[in-house]
């Protein structure tokens, strides 16, 4: 039965002259949705999440980079939830996959995003910031070092300047200023976001106290319109605390990272975020501590990437890479048995020394065959090759 596709997610069946919309109310919109999931997924414009097949980089035996596709068996689910978004929100398709960032397993919006829907809901003037400058403070914030049972709390002292931004817009059908709360770089200390591995916070401060502002308005003033999601950099910098016997509050470790944990997909957006493992460290650690962590039973691939990723992310390449070390680790278990088992030289069979008696063809050759008898295992067999040396032997003295 043929349908006719519409630019705003409908379709209609020309024999029945009904309108399908897409969603989970019936069969017909389920698999309207399904086909539109399809063809995005199909595409190379939108984000590897939403992707059917995604390019994966790895290294072959040789140390040369080889690419392969490989299917995303996510890539169809997330594009029917991104489509289930935009048809609630009104928005392009194209768009809400572009911003929707899966942070922790949480759905996120791109900060750039919550500033342009709140720009053109045409409730508010355009979002403005109010930077104001501050004194060089010092604060500490508690991070975790390490991973697992060896995860060890560290206070860190740092000294910055106290700037603090407030975002605001005025509110048209009242006239009236709204402003979002006060963020500042000590909130960012305290709360734990400034000293998390590869923070923008550090690099560009002004940049990340915009876009938390402007992402506490739109949760205050247009929850609406974020559908209730948090922005990608509060997704990023979520921390559970505890509070202290000094009234101060802890990092909760039990969040963080660890070899049990699953490690989250990459985004787009992660990219910037962090600095990827660098190269160097890489090679060496894969070569030499990680393969023998590996070949000893000790680790598996998993808790080496969980334990690489709790000081910087691993790519994708990296992450195969880890991925193939007990493939490695096989071909050159194999390889060595097989030098080892060339270098021993042949087995010496019945047969093959039995062989070299009657075909020996002067008392020198029949010697040397003779040298051979020792090496045969069976002790009956020994004496059967002693008694045709013996005939052999008489056989060429005449």
């Amino acid at each position: 039965m043929s349908t006719t596709n519409t630019s705003n997610g409908l379709a209609t069946r020309p024999d029945e002259g009904t309108i399908v919309t897409m969603g989970f109310g019936s069969l017909q919109s389920f698999e309207f949705m399904q086909r539109t999931a399809r063809m995005f997924s199909s595409s190379s414009m939108v984000p590897t999440a939403y992707r059917a097949q995604v390019l994966k980089k790895f290294q072959d035996d040789k140390g040369n980079w080889q690419e392969r596709w490989e299917e995303n068996p996510s890539a169809l689910p997330n594009c029917m939830i991104a489509l289930n978004m935009s048809q609630r929100m009104n928005a392009d398709p194209l768009m809400i996959m572009q911003n929707l960032h899966a942070i922790e397993g949480r759905p996120s919006w791109s900060s750039q995003f919550i500033i342009a829907a709140i720009n053109s809901c045409g409730r508010y003037s355009p979002l403005r910031f109010d930077m104001v400058p501050g004194e060089e403070i010092e604060a500490s914030c508690t991070t975790w070092d390490g991973w697992g049972k060896n995860k060890k709390a560290v206070v860190t002292t740092v000294r910055v300047v106290n700037v603090s931004c407030v975002a605001w817009a005025i509110e048209l059908a009242t006239n009236t200023r709204l402003e979002s709360p006060k963020v500042s770089m000590e909130m960012a200390v305290n709360e734990g976001w400034y000293g998390k591995n590869g923070s923008k916070w550090q690099s560009m401060p002004d940049l990340m106290l915009r876009y938390r502002s402007a992402a506490f308005f739109g949760r205050i003033y247009a929850p609406e319109l974020l559908m209730g999601l948090p922005s990608a950099e509060e997704a990023r910098d979520i921390i559970d605390v505890t509070p202290q016997a000094d009234g101060s509050f802890a990092m909760d470790p039990v969040n963080t990272t660890s070899p049990q944990a699953p490690a989250r997909a990459s985004t787009a957006e992660d990219v910037h975020e962090k600095p990827s493992y660098p190269a160097d460290q890489f090679a060496t650690n894969i070569a030499g501590s990680w393969k023998t962590a590996i070949k000893s039973g000790k680790k598996t691939p998993d808790q080496i990437i969980a334990m690489a990723e709790s000081k910087h992310p691993l790519t994708d390449a990296q992450k195969d890479e880890v991925k193939g070390l007990p493939a490695l680790i096989m071909r050159e278990v194999e390889k060595e048995a097989a030098a080892a088992a060339t270098t021993a030289g042949p087995v010496i069979t019945y047969a093959t020394v039995a062989d070299k008696l009657r075909k020996a063809e002067d008392v020198d050759l029949l010697d040397a065959a003779a040298d051979l008898i020792g090496e045969v295992a069976d002790a009956g067999q020994r004496a059967e090759l002693a008694a045709i040396f013996d005939s052999r032997t008489a056989e060429l003295r005449g």
